[in-house]
């Protein structure tokens, strides 16, 4: 039996659209992707900080930090994978509904993963930021010493080493942090936001 059948869908008082006037902004989930050591979390956080300061209703969700929590029971092979990346995108989903932008950075290599979480959105919430940065130059950072130990085979299922990353045919923004500061890509991106509607200036 299918407990499921015995659920029902609550309807909110407050709806999505009175948070949206009340905010003042275009909530959305802003999807950073890409190799390990290519970016995302650094200009995820850099985005969130020039949000908040800016007075908008923002949430970041980071990789490591799901997986300490929510995702900590869960391992690397691709089945976990993309049951991680769908409790991401039902949590982010929340978020939105909430009024927030949700800014998310993670590895994400399959592109039904992504298209997971972006069918979970309505139209036009969910913002593909692709981390182009060559692989020579992630394993040049390497900031956690992860591709090293893949090399050696300590690791395994590490993306880009031996677990493929299936690359988004028509992302809402690239980024190559080898050829971009943060300042630049940050500049990038508000300009996207602003010019989409999902902030204006305050």
């Amino acid at each position: 039996m299918n407990d499921n059948l015995n659920l029902i869908w609550h309807e909110h008082l407050v709806q999505k659209r009175d948070r949206i006037q009340k905010y003042g902004q275009k909530p959305c989930l802003v999807w950073f992707t890409g190799l390990s050591g290519s970016g995302k979390s650094t200009m995820a956080n850099a985005l969130e900080k020039e949000l908040f300061e800016k007075g908008y209703i923002t949430y970041m969700l980071d990789g490591d930090n799901v997986r300490q929590g929510l995702s900590k029971d869960l391992a690397f092979s691709d089945e976990h994978r993309e049951e991680n990346i769908r409790r991401i995108g039902e949590v982010a989903r929340l978020f939105v509904d909430s009024g927030c932008i949700v800014i998310t950075a993670f590895i994400s290599p399959f592109k039904k993963e992504r298209e997971l979480a972006r069918s979970l959105l309505e139209n036009n919430e969910f913002i593909e930021v692709y981390m182009t940065t060559p692989i020579e130059i992630c394993e040049e950072r390497d900031p956690k010493g992860l591709y090293e130990k893949a090399r050696r085979g300590e690791i395994k299922s590490f993306t880009g080493i031996d677990s493929a990353y299936e690359q988004p045919e028509t992302p809402s923004i690239s980024l190559d942090t080898g050829k971009v500061s943060v300042e630049e890509g940050l500049e990038l991106l508000i300009k996207y936001l602003r010019e989409n509607g999902y902030i204006h200036d305050k």
